[in-house]
């Protein structure tokens, strides 16, 4: 069945490379495949434990204690991180937040994840889905709130949510680094399974030397970066584009895009596959199929 926001052949044959590793550019790369593209990656970014061990398992340690009124997960790698942890402890990463907790997510993606993950999100942005929807939607009363976070954050989730009343704990829960990650210190663990998302699309990964040849031949029709970070990798090791169309997840991508000179051809509605999907889907049906 035709994807709706992807009208029969307009994907097809189109090929879209993912700046993520394999195993986590599967749910898009399985969409792609679905509607005849050929997904192909460049990992860019990794992750890598928290240096500072100590903290987080402290800030973890209050959290398990009911110490926290709200747990904020901001990204899907966060939760890769307490689904870590929690097998650290031998136990699951529900029973690292108390009944009493309540947890908010920024997106439907990270909601899904969680709740297969068996913690039941309270609060999520349905319409801006980024940290600027949850801190508009933030309407609680004064709480005490853990927030752990990549070390690179913008401060506007922290901040927001400050600026209405809440006692944020920040800790760093992962670092963001240049692909690929130190051997024995990539977050790595396996997230738990969504109906309907597979993570085990294997699309076929290209080097830097293979993807600089790609883009000089015109033979990528479109590269999607999937946070600020790719952004700023991108502009860094894939300039210039040539005809390869630039695809932000979201605004804090494409404002990142654009503050460092990169076109943005569309911008993600919702930063999930589905999204991307129309988004390319926009791009293609206003050049038509004229290659």
């Amino acid at each position: 069945m035709p994807h709706p926001d992807a009208p029969a052949g307009l994907l097809g044959g189109r090929r879209v490379l993912i700046t993520r590793s394999a195993d986590r550019a599967g749910p898009l790369a399985a969409l792609l495949a679905s509607l005849g593209a050929e997904p192909v990656v460049l990992p860019l970014i990794d992750f890598e434990r928290a240096a500072d061990q100590t903290a987080l398992d402290t800030a973890l340690d209050t959290l398990a204690a009911g110490g926290f009124d709200w747990l904020v997960v901001s990204s899907i790698t966060t939760v890769r991180m307490l689904v870590e942890k929690a097998a650290e402890r031998g136990t699951t990463p529900a029973a690292l937040v108390p009944a009493g907790t309540r947890v908010a997510t920024i997106g439907p993606s990270s909601r899904r994840i969680l709740e297969a993950a068996g913690i039941p999100v309270a609060l999520a942005p349905v319409d801006i889905q980024s940290a600027e929807g949850l801190v508009d939607l933030w309407t609680a009363a004064p709480a005490r709130l853990l927030l752990p976070q990549a070390d690179i954050a913008a401060p506007a989730l922290r901040d927001g949510l400050a600026a209405k009343g809440a006692d944020v704990t920040a800790v760093v829960s992962y670092h963001t680094v240049d692909f690929p990650a130190r051997p024995g210190l990539r977050l790595a663990a396996e997230l738990p399974s969504v109906v309907g998302i597979s993570h085990n699309a294997a699309p076929r990964e290209l080097s830097p030397l293979q993807t600089r040849r790609e883009l000089d031949a015109g033979t990528l029709d479109a590269v999607v970066a999937a946070s600020p970070s790719a952004a700023r990798r991108i502009a860094a090791t894939l300039l210039p584009l040539g005809r390869c169309r630039f695809i932000a997840i979201g605004r804090p991508t494409a404002a990142e895009a654009a503050t460092l000179g990169i076109a943005v051809a569309a911008t993600a509605k919702v930063p999930t596959p589905d999204g991307i999907v129309a988004a390319l889907g926009t791009v293609f049906a206003n050049e038509g199929n004229n290659r």
